[in-house]
């Protein structure tokens, strides 16, 4: 393509060259069909220049992104370039792992990382197939299509990131399994269209396999058409650097508070459904940050998110108290 583009783009030069030359040897018939040979190849190079205007949906695009822009996550061994080359294979990717750990803030970090848009969507009983691929609305005394999120990430070559999906209803995985194998496709049903997804495009899905039951699992049909990584609560040290980078609390008391969650974890399963997570340990650090007693804030951000039962929160604010009770 590139050499045809450099003779469309020379050869109106040359006939109009060959034109004058004609009108100097008094040849009018001549100098009239380079001229009309200029103009045809002129409309040629238009025509030509227009039709290789870029398509910007489907142009692989790296965008700049600065280091400040790039949200914080801090790796806790490869998974950074696990998903980097799940990304440049068009491979699906599913996180699995407890609440609060990070997989959320890790899928945005790589999104801003490889400078692409990124749909987030936090599953839930009611999210049916229709939410994710889109639906006919009525407005303006007339129906036209909307597309759900998931449309929207193929149409743009975009991120698509379904958190906790084994919480939608069981249709939503049908409308999964085409575009996570080798066929890539979106087929809408609604609208007769078919939408091949762009290298650009990424799905990720998560879950938490502890709230996993025979009612809300995801089948093996569907999880094996994913590359996997199991996240995990960070290792002490790692634990208390996010911490200190999220909410600029000193290393003292982020340390006190990572080996506080060591306790309480040691607890789960004596009547606790989770542990406390990495996300209440900010949660409780940016109380203490701000003025508020630390046992206080404790039970605030810590104790009480993790049950409703008042024995248990009694107990647990005694582990509490042994850290915090001076």
């Amino acid at each position: 393509m590139p050499l045809i583009n450099t003779l469309v783009l020379i050869t109106p030069g040359y006939f109009v060259v060959m034109a004058v030359s004609a009108k100097r040897r008094n040849a009018a018939r001549r100098c009239s069909q380079w001229l009309l040979l200029a103009i045809l190849s002129g409309v040629m190079l238009v025509w030509l220049l227009l039709w290789e205007k870029p398509d910007m949906a489907n142009e692989v695009r790296q965008l700049p992104v600065s280091s400040e822009d790039i949200p914080f996550y801090q790796p806790q061994g490869r998974e950074l370039e696990l998903f980097e080359y799940a990304y440049g294979n068009q491979l699906p990717m599913l996180l699995k792992g407890p609440t609060g750990c990070g997989k959320t803030r890790f899928v945005e970090h790589m999104a801003a990382r490889l400078g692409r848009p990124l749909y987030t969507v936090a599953c839930h009983d009611d999210l049916t197939a229709a939410d994710l691929v889109g639906r006919h609305l009525i407005g303006d005394g007339s129906t036209y299509w909307n597309d759900g999120p998931l449309t929207r990430a193929v149409r743009e070559g975009a991120i698509c990131y379904l958190d906790e999906v084994v919480e939608a209803r069981k249709d939503t995985t049908v409308v999964l399994h085409p575009l996570s194998d080798n066929r890539r496709i979106l087929p809408i049903e609604r609208t007769g269209e078919t939408l091949n997804a762009p290298p650009e495009f990424m799905l990720v899905v998560s879950y938490n396999p502890g709230y996993q039951n025979m009612l809300k699992g995801m089948k093996p049909s569907t999880r094996q058409r994913f590359v996997s990584m199991r996240f995990d609560f960070p290792d002490a040290q790692t634990e208390q650097t996010v911490i200190v980078r999220e909410t600029g609390v000193d290393e003292e008391l982020a340390g006190r508070l990572v080996r506080l969650a060591h306790s309480l974890r040691a607890l789960k399963d004596h009547d606790l459904e989770e542990s406390a997570s990495t996300r209440l340990l900010i949660y409780t650090a940016q109380l203490m940050r701000d003025g508020f007693d630390a046992v206080e804030a404790c039970r605030a951000a810590l104790i009480e998110p993790l049950t409703d039962d008042e024995p248990t929160v009694d107990a647990l604010m005694e582990v509490v108290l042994a850290d915090f009770g001076d």
